[in-house]
């Protein structure tokens, strides 16, 4: 329920000075920090945000209000403000106000607006909590973002850098004449990267469907199509746990080009992600989680293959089978091994195998890890493909894409075999999109959120998404 002190203060104030409530708009021409930027004195002024602090000194008083921006010193004086001064005794801290006046510099050097008039936009019905005690527990800064973001104004900064960021990576491929597309979100049939799709039902048309785990086939087809360079900045939905790195919703990057190999992305990784440290942490050297990364190129290269020999004994010419059963009987393992399975196992071997001073590309991935990557000309064991680890965090996933529409058949086929959290299907029309060609081509896909946490040093996973999937409360 409200705060029964405030809801009294909103009916007396309703009725002295109209209801807030019914305000459909309040001239805010410029933020608060491009007025304190070019700040001029005497210079008229109109501004609105949420009250932060407030302080009365008799006939005068003094308060802080705040947009996204930072925060403004209000002074109000009985004799400017007239009535208005009844106004601001009642104000909350919480509330959101317009204020216009003239700006001055206080004794101190404060920036400050004298007030001569002032509007109750919104009334704030609950106590915001106090920053250190009532947004102490994680999970409640989570759940209600938007106290964390009224409290924190650093919490605040992380989420208008993530839009940085995200322009930033969109501006890199626009320069490199990359074509932005959509591709849809639901699927008939899931696939384009391994991981447990959610399932739903359209009712128009009386079929089943699937959030996607990837865009990967649907971006492929456009290359059939003609468009040579193309890239989306797209969620995508995989029905799997939570934990501090992974949330079943994500936003990823998928960018292809036609006539390029795995080696090109290598380039644009690096290039990209320097670019990126620059522009956001001023250097190309970041700081993660006490670990200082180095962007600056090149970065170093380790084989999966010899990982997986030296920690299980297994060799590339091995089949599949003759893997899975060495790798499990080395983790005591009854059951066997999924390719998801292995592909986190590599991450807890690269984490604790690789030194993070430097990013570093895994290449040298088996053909059937891959099913979608083309095989290496000198090494059909192994295909063309590169996963890319920094601060322990798998960040991107690269390869020279299989174009062959008769192998990628039987790949599709040797995977359903195998695969069990993918539904038993083969995208027949991807494969008839293959039949009438594809140029040879590389595709690139990267985890924004992970990469978000890595440039913003940030512990989990939920630190910088929104919103991140909670279980509800026991009263919800």
């Amino acid at each position: 329920m409200s705060d029964t002190e405030r809801v009294e203060k909103l009916n007396k104030v309703s009725d002295e000075f109209g209801q807030p409530f019914l305000e459909t708009a309040f001239s805010k021409p410029f933020s608060i920090k491009e007025l304190l930027d070019g700040f001029e004195e005497e210079k008229e002024v109109s501004v609105a945000g949420r009250l932060m602090t407030k302080r009365e000194h008799g006939k005068s008083g003094f308060a802080h209000i705040s947009d996204h921006t930072a925060k403004l010193q209000i002074y109000a004086q009985l004799n400017t403000l007239g009535e208005g001064f009844k106004l601001y005794k009642q104000l909350d801290i919480g509330d959101i106000i317009g204020v216009k006046g003239k700006l001055f510099r206080t004794k101190t050097g404060e920036c400050t607006v004298l007030a001569q008039s002032l509007k109750l936009l919104a009334k704030s019905l609950r106590p915001l909590p106090e920053k250190w005690h009532g947004l102490k527990d994680v999970e409640v800064r989570y759940r209600q973002r938007y106290l964390d973001l009224i409290a924190n104004q650093e919490v605040k900064e992380v989420f208008i850098k993530r839009s940085q960021i995200t322009s930033l990576i969109r501006e890199f491929f626009n320069r490199l004449k990359y074509v932005e597309v959509e591709t849809p979100m639901l699927h008939l049939i899931p696939g384009g990267a391994a991981g447990k799709p959610f399932s739903t039902h359209h009712n128009a048309t009386d079929m089943d469907v699937y959030l996607r785990i990837a865009p990967e086939l649907h971006l492929k087809r456009l290359l059939v199509g003609g468009l040579e360079k193309v890239f989306e900045i797209n969620r995508s939905f995989r029905n799997e746990g939570v934990s501090p790195r992974h949330n079943p919703e994500f936003t990823m990057l998928e960018a292809y080009c036609a006539y390029e190999n795995f080696e090109y992305m290598v380039k644009i990784c690096e290039d990209l992600f320097s670019y990126l440290a620059k522009e956001i942490c001023g250097s190309a050297v970041i700081e993660y989680q006490g670990q200082k990364i180095d962007f600056n190129p090149p970065w170093q290269r380790i084989s999966f293959a010899q990982l997986f020999k030296k920690e299980f004994g297994v060799e590339a010419t091995d089949s599949q089978n003759e893997m899975l059963a060495k790798i499990s009987k080395k983790l005591n393992l009854e059951q066997g091994l999924s390719r998801t399975q292995i592909l986190n196992i590599t991450e807890e071997l690269v984490e604790k195998y690789y030194p993070k001073e430097k990013p570093a590309f895994i290449v040298d991935f088996f053909t059937w890890t891959s099913p979608l990557a083309k095989r290496k000309p000198n090494n059909p064991e192994l295909v063309e493909r590169f996963e890319l680890f920094m601060g322990g965090l798998e960040v991107a996933n690269a390869y020279s894409e299989l174009n062959d529409p008769l192998e990628q058949q039987q790949r599709f086929k040797k995977q359903l075999e195998v695969e069990e959290e993918l539904p038993k299907k083969i995208d027949k029309d991807f494969v008839l999109s293959l039949e009438y060609g594809m140029p040879p081509a590389v595709g690139l896909g990267i985890g924004i959120d992970r990469l978000v946490m890595i440039l913003l040093n940030q512990p989990s996973i939920k630190d910088v998404i929104l919103f991140p999937l909670l279980k509800p409360l026991a009263d919800d």
